[in-house]
C-alpha cells in the first residue's frame, strides 16, 4: 500500500483490478477545501489513458514489477520474440503489448516489466529515443528555411514521421519514442 504523497512518475498501481502506470501527477492544494492530487494513468493491458484525481493521503494498492533488459530479436506468426540478456531465455509478446512495433529493429535493446508474483510479461518499452535512417523522403526545396517546416519521411523500420526540410535519404536521425519526433541528426 502507498499514499498519494508515494506517487512518482512510473509508479504502477491496482486500480479497478487492472494495472495502471502513472504518467503524470499533480499535487493541488485550493485555497479553499481539501489537497487531492491529479493523475493521468495508462492501462497496461489496453493502453488507454484516464484521468483520475485521488484525496491528499488516500491509501492505493501497488502492485510489484520488475524491470528486465531484453533485445528485440524478430517477429513471427505468434508475436514479437525478444531474448533476456542475462540469461538468454526467449520471451514471445504479442502485438498489443509493443506498443512501438514500428520503430523498433532487430537487434534493439528494450524493457520488459514483468509482474513480479505471476511472472507474466506485461508491456515492452524502448528507450526515450532511438537512432533510424532515412530510406525516402522527398527532397528539400531550397530557400524554405524560413519557418519550421516539415516534411514527411520513412525511416528503415517502415514507420513514417515528420522531419525538417533538410533530412535527406541515408540520414541518420534520432526519435523520440514518445511521441515520434524529430530531435536531430546522427553522426
Amino acid at each position: 500500500m502507498a499514499s498519494t504523497a508515494d506517487f512518482r512518475n512510473g509508479l504502477v498501481l491496482n486500480y479497478n483490478n487492472e494495472l495502471h502506470v502513472i504518467t503524470e501527477f499533480q499535487h493541488v492544494k485550493p485555497g479553499k477545501g481539501p489537497a487531492f492530487v491529479r493523475t493521468k494513468m495508462r492501462n497496461i493491458k489496453t493502453g488507454r489513458t484516464i484521468d483520475n484525481t485521488f484525496n491528499a493521503g488516500v491509501k492505493v494498492e501497488t502492485a510489484r514489477v520488475e524491470q528486465r533488459p531484453h533485445q528485440f530479436l524478430y517477429k513471427d506468426d505468434y508475436g514479437y520474440n525478444f531474448m533476456d540478456n542475462s540469461t538468454f531465455e526467449q520471451v514471445v509478446l504479442p502485438e498489443a503489448l509493443v506498443p512501438f512495433a514500428d520503430i523498433m529493429k532487430e537487434g534493439q535493446e528494450v524493457t520488459i516489466l514483468f509482474h513480479a508474483e505471476t511472472e507474466q510479461p506485461l508491456t515492452a518499452e524502448l528507450p526515450t529515443t532511438v537512432d533510424l535512417v532515412v530510406t525516402y523522403t522527398e527532397p528539400g526545396l531550397r530557400g524554405d528555411t524560413a519557418t519550421n517546416t516539415l516534411k514527411p519521411a520513412t525511416v528503415e523500420t517502415g514507420a513514417r514521421i515528420q522531419v525538417p526540410l533538410f533530412v535527406d535519404v541515408d540520414t541518420k536521425i534520432r526519435i523520440k519514442t514518445s511521441d515520434y519526433s524529430y530531435v536531430e541528426r546522427v553522426k
